[in-house]
C-alpha cells in the first residue's frame, strides 16, 4: 500500500521544498518509486533542486487540473538528476513557472477535486511506492485537502516566534483531521542553540513528536538550491538527521 506524505509549513521560507527534495531522495535511493508532486501552484519552486528547467517541462500540473493532459503525463523522470546511487525512481510532478499561468491561478483558481483524483491516478499509473506533497504555506483548500488524505505530515518550522505561533494552528488542524502520523521538524537552527533543548522545547509546546532539528548549515547555503543536499553531502549531520526522518515518515 502506498504511502501519502504532506511536507507543510505555515509560513513560506522555511526550508519545506528542500526537506521534500531530500526526504523524496533519501527514500528513493532504497529503492522506492517516489512521486513528488508541487501543489505550491502560486510559487513554485521544488522543480530547481531536481535540475529540471522550463524547457523540459512537457506539461505541469496546470495543465491537469484544467484539463489539458492526464496527470501521469505531467510526470517528468528525473532519477538521472541524482546520481548512479539511487536505486529506485523519483517522478516530479511540478507547477507552471509560467507567470501567465500562475496569475490564471491567482485570479481564476481551479477545482481542488481535481487533486484528490489526480494524486490517487499518481499512485496507481506509476507505481508508486511514496507519493511526497509539497503544499502551499498557511492553510487554504487545497493544503487542508493534502493533510486528509496524507498517512504522514511534516510540519517544518524554525526557532522564531510567528512560526511557533502559526505552526500551533497547523498543528490543530491536522488533529481534527486525524492525520495517522504527524512529526514536526525544526529547521534553520542557530549554531549558538542546543538541539536537545530546541527539541525537548518543540515537544513540550506542542505535545507532538519532533521528527528532526536541522541546524543552520553553511553547506546547504552554498549550495544556494542547486541540487538536492543529500546527494551532495552524504556523510553530513545534516543528512544523517534527514534519514532518520525519512524513515519514520515511512513506517
Amino acid at each position: 500500500m502506498a504511502k501519502i506524505i504532506s511536507v507543510h509549513s505555515f509560513r513560506g521560507g522555511t526550508g519545506k521544498s528542500n526537506t521534500t527534495a531530500n526526504v523524496t531522495t533519501i527514500l528513493a535511493s532504497e529503492g522506492r518509486r517516489v512521486g513528488v508532486i508541487d501543489t505550491d501552484i502560486q510559487s513554485p519552486g521544488i522543480h530547481v533542486l531536481f535540475g529540471l528547467n522550463e524547457e523540459a517541462m512537457r506539461y505541469s500540473l496546470n495543465d491537469y487540473l484544467w484539463g489539458k493532459c492526464e496527470i501521469a503525463q505531467a510526470a517528468h523522470d528525473v532519477t538521472s538528476q541524482l546520481g548512479p546511487a539511487v536505486k529506485g525512481k523519483v517522478f516530479l510532478i511540478p507547477s507552471s513557472i509560467k507567470a501567465g499561468e500562475i496569475a490564471r491561478v491567482l485570479r481564476e483558481g481551479y477545482d481542488v477535486g481535481l487533486l484528490n483524483d489526480g494524486f490517487h491516478q499518481l499512485i496507481q499509473s506509476l507505481k508508486l511506492d511514496v507519493l511526497m506533497i509539497d503544499t502551499h504555506p498557511g492553510l487554504n483548500e487545497e493544503t487542508l485537502l493534502s493533510i486528509a488524505v496524507s498517512d504522514a505530515l511534516a510540519i517544518i518550522l524554525r526557532p522564531d516566534q510567528q512560526d511557533y505561533q502559526g505552526t500551533g494552528v497547523t498543528v490543530e488542524v491536522a488533529r481534527k483531521l486525524e492525520v495517522p502520523r504527524l512529526v514536526l521538524v525544526v529547521n534553520k537552527v542557530p549554531p549558538t542553540f542546543n538541539a536537545t533543548e530546541v527539541k525537548a522545547r518543540v515537544q513540550q509546546t506542542y505535545n507532538a513528536e519532533v521528527g528532526a532539528v536541522l541546524m543552520h548549515s553553511d553547506e546547504m547555503m552554498a549550495l544556494a538550491s542547486a541540487g538536492v543536499f543529500v546527494q551532495h553531502y552524504p556523510d553530513h549531520p545534516m543528512t544523517a538527521e534527514l534519514r532518520r526522518l525519512a524513515a519514520r515518515l515511512v513506517e
